[in-house]
């Protein structure tokens, strides 16, 4: 399977969606989008905000199907407004919820998504035996979809977003009600499909865990405005932490740097503290060693993206109402 669809200028990248002050209220004035201006360049970009945070309304306004109150939005170079249509063919889209009709096969409903893209029908077939052995199914595609698990489901929206060779793929939720394994299996087939099959990818989730493990970029949006938006490496590099573990009184220790001015984030039985420069280490060894603590270990590691907002929740986005249109 071959991309087409995205923008190309000589080998430059281009990005595959530009939003430029995206609004939306819905009736009663309640808004689900506000002044959202983001741009994402190919590769895997992680969609990440609380069940309600506005990512949905975003994906629908992406794909045309929802007009929005302010602002401008363009996907692979298409205005959204006016070219709906054009989109939907370029672009693939996996739902959030379940919706697939359980008394045909795979590859039939699979085949009948690839001639809505436009395909021919016999290219609509075998891209749909194709794009349901990329996503493991290969076997069980004359299956009828209601004999399916969870996990097979979550694969047909999957094989069904890829059928029509897009440009970008939008997957909303795609690890929505599967266990550890069936989660780390959808997480794998994303990241190949990102990295091998060279599709720019968005994967709207509420599990910042999640997103840290495939994505190469990060959009964060909170209550229908943006939090943050960078790449991963540069949330996760450019802030070293130290994690000091002691075998007792860790709530003396905290207490002791925190007057020292430093900022502490208790996780688990360890504190982290942000190593704005070498004498952190000096200060935290000397007060270990004032206080006559037992220590455990103390290491510089790399920054967790969740833990960017441990500030704002413990392990997800807050919670933020969405309405539905």
């Amino acid at each position: 399977m071959t991309p087409h669809g995205a923008p190309a200028h000589y080998g430059v990248r281009v990005s595959v969606i530009e939003t430029q002050d995206l609004g939306k209220r819905y009736p009663g004035g309640v808004t689900a989008l506000a002044g959202l201006t983001v741009s994402v360049e190919p590769g895997i970009t992680g969609l990440v905000g609380a069940n309600g945070a506005g990512k949905s309304t975003l994906i629908k306004i992406l794909l045309g199907l929802l007009p929005p109150s302010d602002g401008t939005a363009r996907v692979l170079g298409h205005d959204t407004r006016t070219d709906g249509e054009l989109i939907r063919a370029r672009v693939g889209y996996m739902p959030e919820h379940d919706c697939l009709p359980p008394d045909v096969s795979a590859t039939e409903f699979v085949t009948h998504l690839g001639r809505m893209t436009g395909l021919p029908a016999t290219a609509a077939k075998e891209q749909a035996a194709e794009a349901l052995r990329h996503v493991g199914l290969h076997e069980e595609r004359y299956r009828q979809i209601g004999t399916f698990s969870t996990g097979m489901k979550q694969r047909v929206k999957l094989a069904q977003a890829l059928v029509g060779d897009p440009g970008l793929l939008l997957l909303d939720e795609p690890t929505n009600g599967l266990d550890p394994a069936g989660r780390d299996a959808m997480l794998a087939l994303i990241h190949r499909i990102g990295t091998e099959f060279g599709i720019a990818v968005v994967v709207a989730s509420h599990l910042l865990s999640e997103i840290e493990r495939i994505c190469d970029q990060l959009i964060a949006i909170e209550g229908g405005r943006l939090l943050r938006a960078a790449t991963l490496s540069s949330m996760t590099q450019n802030v070293p932490w130290l994690a000091v573990e002691v075998e007792e009184g860790a709530d003396r220790l905290a207490a002791h740097l925190g007057a020292h001015g430093l900022t502490v984030h208790p996780e688990n039985r360890a504190l982290l503290i942000p190593v704005a420069d070498d004498g952190v280490f000096d200060l935290v060894r000397d007060a270990v060693a004032d206080l006559g603590l037992p220590l455990n270990r103390m290491e510089q590691r790399r920054h967790h993206v969740e833990e960017l907002f441990s500030a704002r929740q413990p392990t997800d986005l807050a919670h933020v109402a969405e309405p539905q249109p």
